[in-house]
């Protein structure tokens, strides 16, 4: 391999290399103590070797050699050990964009970048006035979406023990700390590590829905419920300065989860997992409020001598009295003159009684308890309380608008097929799958509309999507319209699709009254939001003539009308770039919205996108802002909603203020796409005809690749995919079906195996041959005009840059190797399209070495590097040894696992 630089610390992060000198040290002093002086010793050998090998361009081989061999148990130690060092540094990272946050808010000059007073800055000088603004403040909607896709499973624990090592570290932002407050911090931190050291990093035990439930609660009602108001007051602030205004905010933020309603694949989910997610959501919430309100009348103490109180609250007051008897009495005497002290008391009751399933005394929904609030606050504000707790109040609404009784939104997912055999059954045709879109949708025309109904029977399958939808029907009852997100439709290619969800859903019996415009009369129609998903390459071509022949059908149309004439499609970043590549994938994306939004303009209907994107550049992760900005003009018309998963929730929501610059970052980046996207660029027609050939070409290599004799072989011989289907993940099975095709394997485990050995071919593999040819066709000027003046074109080669800064072919061969005589015909493949990338790239951009302009990511590249190679090396000789015992020696997996999840928390968006 090339040589490569130490890392080098930009000049305002020496805190940083501060922190990871410290962090590192404990590390080390705790790995002595833990595991004995020789085993640290070992692992400094290794570690000093790795860098060496890096610093000096050093061959694999020693490195490797010197890993060979090892019981499974110091094996495991070895990978644990080396994820410790990088975890420290993730965490250090993570702190240093708090400390630099906090520098721009402190200095009071310059504005840091992406903020929302940025944004808005930004906007106004390029002549959005302050009614713009508000008019599409109103617009806006956006919601992060948290899926059931781990490509990490960390316990609970350790991420309050992370925590309690940043808040340590944020302590330690005070100059004016004490030597003895340092040192009760180092102690903090130390006892987080070693504690961390002691606990599995995941449960043996393959998680269940509930537990993914409780994982991706631990975000939403912990940093996420905090930092909702806090990102309000962020926006209402920047309002004030930029533009002088202070007006009440619409709701601009909301969630919504896939955790126990994603059907897709997964035999584990059905009607009782939905009913149990939306209840114990409802559950953590009201707790939350429950605490809320506790605090609330802690605070609020004014007593009835020293201030007036509203007449309706004093009424309301009363009136609970009567309601809540027991709660009344218990309200101490000395309380009797605080008024808002008794109210909220008796608040807290109707909240315990809301928590009673079927209590005639809870609050009915949400809506009824944000009234009681704003009596509060509105008292508060007329008699001189806005800052003797209405500030308080307001967050606390701020969380109940957000949040409801529901706390997120509830997506259900299900593959069209699924739906086709249940329906197969229920019309008593087998051969109902075989049969073409037009007569589908001929037959399931008066299902759709309800002029005819589908009789029951007892096949297994329809009888269990009939109880999905009565448990939708009345958890929507139960919960308010707001529970239920969207219903998806996996592998959607025709209008018969979203129709069989209509009929379907009216055969569970969900229904609801609406008025219909064309009879002035009230009719049963569907109360849901059906989402076709457009996954491969070539679904997305046909998306347009799909949604075309779908909104010319006049049931659907019907169904549209009574839900505002909205329509909403996801598109699939993930299958897509397993199908095609990801030049393929990302032109294929690109490509349908743009004509998508004209099939939707012709009809007269809005269209919003919803997008399903991973973690890794392979399935879509990308930096939000140049994401929006490159994409095409007007697919984001103030609406974001975008699918959130795996160590991605971690990395944004797993600390408050990170949480809260990262959505900052979102809604900014959705206003400047929505009010000023990018300009019309004359040669952006001529650079599409381009682009097709490029997407053709790169699809074409990518294919000959994949669908070469025994590919299959070397994928499951030449990554640890093998290891990681026996890892226990999440509840889904890897494989959609029982086969051992590509085709069938889910995108996330293709993307993970990949990555962990270090080729990453999702991320790049096709793009080198397309430009090459590209620029024997139209010039290599032409590459260069689009690398530097297409916004799309350059946010594809960054991210494709960032994914090759992270590849070692040196390490990617000696898992190649495990493949045999499959090793020569495919690696050198992969190699050559390798160097042919890598050439192209840095030749349009004119530079001479990877993430030349971008010297914080080279940085935390580099700082991770000596610690990821050692635990790729160490896998390549467990795999082995572990292949070799036929996979039957349990401490050889163990120890795979481990150096697996330490690859994965090292490279960072793998899945």
């Amino acid at each position: 391999m090339e040589a490569t630089r130490d890392p080098e610390f930009l000049p305002h992060d020496a805190p940083l290399r501060e922190d990871v000198h410290r962090l590192g040290a404990m590390v080390g002093r705790m790995l002595a103590e833990q595991g004995g002086e020789a085993f640290f010793q070992r692992v400094e050998h290794v570690r000093t070797a790795s860098i060496a090998r890096r610093r000096e361009g050093h061959a694999v081989d020693d490195l490797a050699e010197s890993l060979a061999g090892l019981d499974a148990h110091a094996a495991e130690s070895l990978a644990r050990a080396f994820a410790a060092y990088f975890q420290a540094v993730n965490t250090a990272e993570r702190v240093h964009r708090i400390r630099r946050r906090r520098d721009y808010q402190r200095e009071g000059g310059a504005v840091q970048p992406e903020s929302l007073l940025d944004v808005l800055q930004r906007l106004k000088e390029q002549g959005v006035g302050a009614d713009e603004l508000l008019e599409w403040l109103y617009k806006l909607k956006v919601e992060p979406v948290f899926t059931a896709h781990p490509t990490e499973a960390i316990r609970r624990s350790l991420l309050e023990k992370e925590q309690a090592i940043v808040r340590a570290l944020v302590d330690n932002f005070d100059p004016t700390r004490t030597p003895q407050e340092r040192k009760e911090d180092d102690d903090r931190i130390y006892m987080a590590l070693s504690s961390g050291w002691q606990t599995a990093e995941a449960s043996p035990i393959r998680p269940t829905v509930q537990d993914e439930h409780h994982h991706v609660g631990f975000y939403l009602a912990n940093p996420i419920y905090r930092i909702v108001p806090a990102f309000y007051e962020v926006l209402a602030d920047a309002l004030q300065t930029v533009y002088n205004v202070a007006v009440p905010l619409p709701r601009l933020l909301s969630f919504a989860t896939w955790v126990g309603g994603d059907m897709d694949g997964n035999p584990n989910v059905g009607a009782e997992t939905i009913a149990n997610s939306l209840a114990t959501q409802r559950a953590h919430v009201l707790e939350h409020y429950i605490a809320d309100v506790d605090g609330l009348a802690r605070l609020l103490s004014q007593t009835d001598d020293r201030v007036d109180f509203e007449p309706a609250l004093l009424q309301r007051l009363e009136t609970y009295r009567e309601q809540f008897p027991l709660a009344a009495a218990k309200i101490r005497p000395r309380h009797a003159d605080m008024p808002y002290r008794c109210f909220l008391t008796l608040i807290r009751a109707r909240l315990e009684a809301t928590h009673e399933e079927g209590h005639a005394e809870g609050y009915a929904s949400a809506e009824e308890l944000l009234d009681d609030l704003l009596l509060i606050v509105h008292g508060l504000i007329d008699h001189h309380g806005l800052n003797a707790g209405a500030y308080a109040v307001r967050r606390l609404i701020w969380r109940v608008r957000t949040f409801g009784f529901h706390l997120a939104r509830l997506d259900v997912r299900q593959d069209s097929r699924v739906h086709d055999d249940a329906l197969a059954s229920l019309l008593g045709d087998e051969a109902w799958s075989q049969r073409s879109p037009v007569e589908r949708v001929a037959a399931l025309r008066p299902y759709a509309s309800g002029e005819k109904a589908l009789a029951q029977n007892d096949d297994a399958q329809a009888e269990s999507l009939r109880a999905v939808f009565a448990t939708l029907n009345e958890s929507r009852s139960r919960y308010g319209k707001d529970a239920i997100g969207l219903y998806i439709i996996s592998m959607a290619r025709s209008a018969a699709d979203v129709l069989a969800v209509l009929a379907l859903a009216r055969y569970g019996n969900f229904v609801a009254s609406s008025p219909s415009p064309e009879m002035g009369a009230i009719q049963l129609g569907v109360p849901l939001d059906i989402a076709p998903l457009f996954e491969t390459v070539d679904d997305l071509k046909n998306a347009p003539d799909t949604l075309r022949a779908l909104l010319d059908d006049p049931v659907y149309r019907a169904h549209l009308r009574a839900r505002d004439d909205r329509q909403w499609v996801m598109l699939g970043y993930s299958d897509s770039g397993k199908d095609g590549g990801t030049l393929a994938s990302r032109w294929g994306l690109q490509r349908a919205q743009v004509e998508l939004l004209d099939v939707a303009q012709q009809a007269g209907i809005r269209l919003a996108f919803f997008h399903g994107r991973g973690g890794s550049a392979s399935r879509g992760g990308a930096r939000i802002t140049p994401a929006l900005m490159s994409s095409p003009r007007g697919s984001v018309g103030g609406v974001l909603r975008v699918t959130e998963q795996g160590e991605v929730i971690h990395r944004k929501y797993g600390i408050r203020a990170l949480a809260l610059r990262n959505l900052e970052q979102t809604v900014g980046a959705v206003l400047r796409a929505s009010l000023r996207p990018r300009e019309e660029e004359p040669r952006e027609q001529e650079w599409r005809e381009y682009m097709n050939t490029l997407a053709s070409d790169s699809r074409h290599a990518y294919r000959q690749l994949v669908d070469r004799d025994g590919f299959v072989d070397y994928f499951r011989a030449a990554t640890p995919i093998d290891v990681i289907e026996q890892m226990a993940l999440g509840s889904r099975p890897s494989r959609r079906r029982s086969m051992r095709g590509v085709q069938d394997l889910r995108a996330i485990p293709w993307v993970f195996a990949w990555t962990q050995c270090r080729s990453i071919i999702t991320g790049w593999y096709g793009l080198g041959t397309a430009l090459e040819h590209a620029a024997a066709k139209y010039g290599e000027n032409a590459l260069q005009d689009m690398a530097q003046h297409w916004p799309f074109f350059v946010n594809v080669l960054d991210d494709v840059e960032m994914v090759l800064a992270k590849c070692d072919l040196d390490i990617a061969e000696a898992f190649s190797k495990l493949a045999g005589p499959l090793h020569d015909t495919f690696f050198t493949m992969i190699q050559s399209e390798f160097e042919r990338t890598r050439h192209w790239l840095l030749r349009l951009k004119n530079s001479e070495e990877l993430l030349r302009d971008d010297p914080r990511l080279s940085l935390s590249i580099r700082l991770r590097n000596p610690y990821v190679d050692p635990m790729s090396l160490l896998q390549v000789d467990l795999l082995q040894r572990w292949r070799a015992s036929d996979r039957s020696d349990d401490h050889l997996l163990h120890a795979l696992v481990a150096s697996v999840n330490g690859v994965a928390q090292g490279l960072q968006n793998t899945g």
